[in-house]
């Protein structure tokens, strides 16, 4: 088992951080609250630091799930940042979606003192996280990656390895613009049903069978017809990921017009007031259309 310190206790990384110790690791957790610091350590036990320095120092692997770029840099490299007390040869898994830009600049800055960067993002959301059956999708150096995948193996149900620095985040940004789609074309579909005076439940019973299935039908449409989205991936976030999605594209050539599309349909829904609600909550912009 392996000395660990886990950066970060959102919804996320707090049952993840639970997951590594019921393993039988040896876990140190740092959060920006400590009161949730404190009661990560009266569930599971383990030990607190109040700087990601102190939490990293001595540990084996240093796993981090924080908000956003800037909150990425400041636990690494800023003020008591985790690579100040990493050890050479010590391996740092960013579970955090941010840009590849910023995974990149982070992973040369450990290279200077010995240390690795995995970029790591996951999906499967809350439920994903609390059940420990994340997807991992991984860029980094191959011997960096193979050192850190069984410690991974505590919350994932499957782990791979994309391609060098970056290409994890890459293979993030995909996953969302598939699932920025994918929920357009559920809701659409709910309400026009609706519309039509049709049972959506049946609907969905019979072409969740068909070629329209989809994760996003068989787990969300219940919750959407019902008008339930106090639960999941929330549209403020998503909106920071596909802007990372837009920024990467205009970068490389790629062209997203779905996703510039649905990122301004998410806009409308925060102007709803529906920040807060997971992203299924596209169809509540189409009813409030009428």
């Amino acid at each position: 088992m392996a000395k660990l310190a886990f950066l970060g206790l959102g919804v996320m990384g707090y049952p993840m951080a639970g997951h590594l110790q019921a393993a039988g690791h040896d876990v140190t957790v740092y959060n920006r609250t400590v009161a949730k610091s404190e009661a990560w350590v009266a569930q599971y036990g383990g030990a607190m630091e109040t700087t990601p320095r102190a939490a990293a120092e001595g540990a084996d692997f240093v796993m981090a799930c924080v908000g956003n770029d800037d909150d990425l840099r400041s636990v690494c490299i800023g003020k008591d940042g985790a690579f100040q007390g990493m050890k050479p040869g010590s391996v740092f898994v960013d579970h955090t979606t941010v840009s590849a830009k910023v995974t990149r600049e982070l992973c040369d800055a450990g290279k200077t003192t010995g240390i690795a960067f995995v970029d790591a993002p996951i999906s499967g959301g809350q439920a994903g996280a609390e059940n420990g059956i994340l997807s991992i999708m991984c860029g980094g150096d191959a011997s960096a990656y193979d050192a850190a995948e069984p410690v991974m193996a505590a919350y994932s149900r499957i782990c791979r390895r994309i391609g060098d620095s970056g290409a994890g985040q890459m293979t993030k940004m995909c996953n969302q613009i598939a699932i920025a789609g994918l929920v357009q074309g559920l809701s659409e579909a709910l309400h026009f049903a609706e519309k039509a005076g049709l049972d959506g439940r049946a609907v969905v019973e019979v072409i969740s069978q068909g070629a329209a299935g989809s994760w996003q039908m068989s787990n969300r449409y219940e919750t959407m017809l019902d008008d339930h989205f106090e639960h999941g991936f929330a549209v403020d976030w998503m909106r920071k990921d596909l802007g990372i999605c837009l920024d990467t594209a205009d970068e490389t050539g790629a062209s997203l017009p779905v996703t510039a599309l649905v990122d301004q349909f998410y806009k409308d829904v925060q102007k709803l007031g529906g920040g807060r609600w997971d992203t299924s909550s596209l169809i509540k912009r189409l009813r409030a259309m009428g």
